[in-house]
């Protein structure tokens, strides 16, 4: 049976650095192949956008998600959450066992910011039930987040069996970290670096991480081993660290 799961969380930045000083898809799919994860959240991904293609010789033409999925992760799903006349993004899931069921769920709370869920359950070997697998991106302003995660708690509340094994993870810009436990707490799930470590990660700006941004909240799940993949080189990746985290079926 194939109990250890090892799982990535990344806002990609639509595929460039830091104030899209440089285009950097290519290296950011070098660098998540090394992570050897079964299952990537990734947040901000740029699968379309017209003047970008014409723009960049290594502009995706095939679109940012199959991309980075290439031949690695065999399934993949795609939620549209911010549309504009060039193009969209949106968060993505990459997976390598298959992905059953896929939805996309709007949960903006201001018409100036769309942010999205994305819902995906996967056909683990010889589990006895779907992984329930959830990638999220959150607002900037604390209301807003509030609001976001009372709308990802009743849906998962209504749509995910309380005894299946969950995984939700993204950037969920809460610096604060106050939503975060009120939303751990109705849910009953943990967060798998303050499990571990006491604390959220530090994952934002990725070359000295400051702000704890990014988590990763699971349920049915040990935890065995989490790391932040930051350094100086993510100056040249995104503005974000890349979480990781092996976990166990309980």
């Amino acid at each position: 049976m194939h109990n250890t799961l090892r799982i990535a969380t990344f806002n990609s930045h639509k595929g460039f650095t830091h104030f899209n000083a440089r285009f950097a898809l290519q290296s950011q799919r070098d660098l998540l192949r090394k992570l050897h994860a079964d299952v990537i959240f990734l947040q901000e991904v740029q699968d379309v956008h017209s003047k970008h293609s014409k723009r960049y010789e290594a502009w995706a033409t095939s679109g940012q998600v199959e991309y980075l999925a290439d031949t690695v992760w065999l399934d993949y799903a795609y939620g549209k959450n911010s549309i504009y006349p060039a193009g969209h993004h949106g968060n993505a899931l990459l997976s390598k066992f298959p992905i059953i069921k896929t939805f996309n769920q709007d949960i903006s709370a201001h018409v100036s910011e769309q942010r999205g869920m994305l819902h995906c359950e996967i056909n683990m070997p010889n589990w006895n039930a779907p992984l329930h697998a959830i990638c999220v991106h959150l607002g900037l302003f604390a209301p807003w987040r509030r609001q976001q995660l009372v709308d990802v708690a009743e849906y998962i509340e209504q749509q995910v069996p309380i005894g299946a094994p969950l995984i939700i993870a993204g950037d969920f810009n809460d610096w604060s970290m106050r939503a975060g436990r009120i939303f751990a707490e109705r849910l009953k799930v943990r967060e798998v670096f303050e499990h571990h470590v006491g604390k959220p990660a530090r994952s934002f700006p990725a070359w000295l991480p400051m702000l704890r941004m990014d988590r990763i909240y699971v349920r049915g799940f040990h935890v065995k081993h989490v790391e932040v993949h930051s350094g100086a080189h993510f100056i040249n990746l995104s503005d974000h660290a890349i979480l990781t985290a092996t976990l166990t079926k309980i």
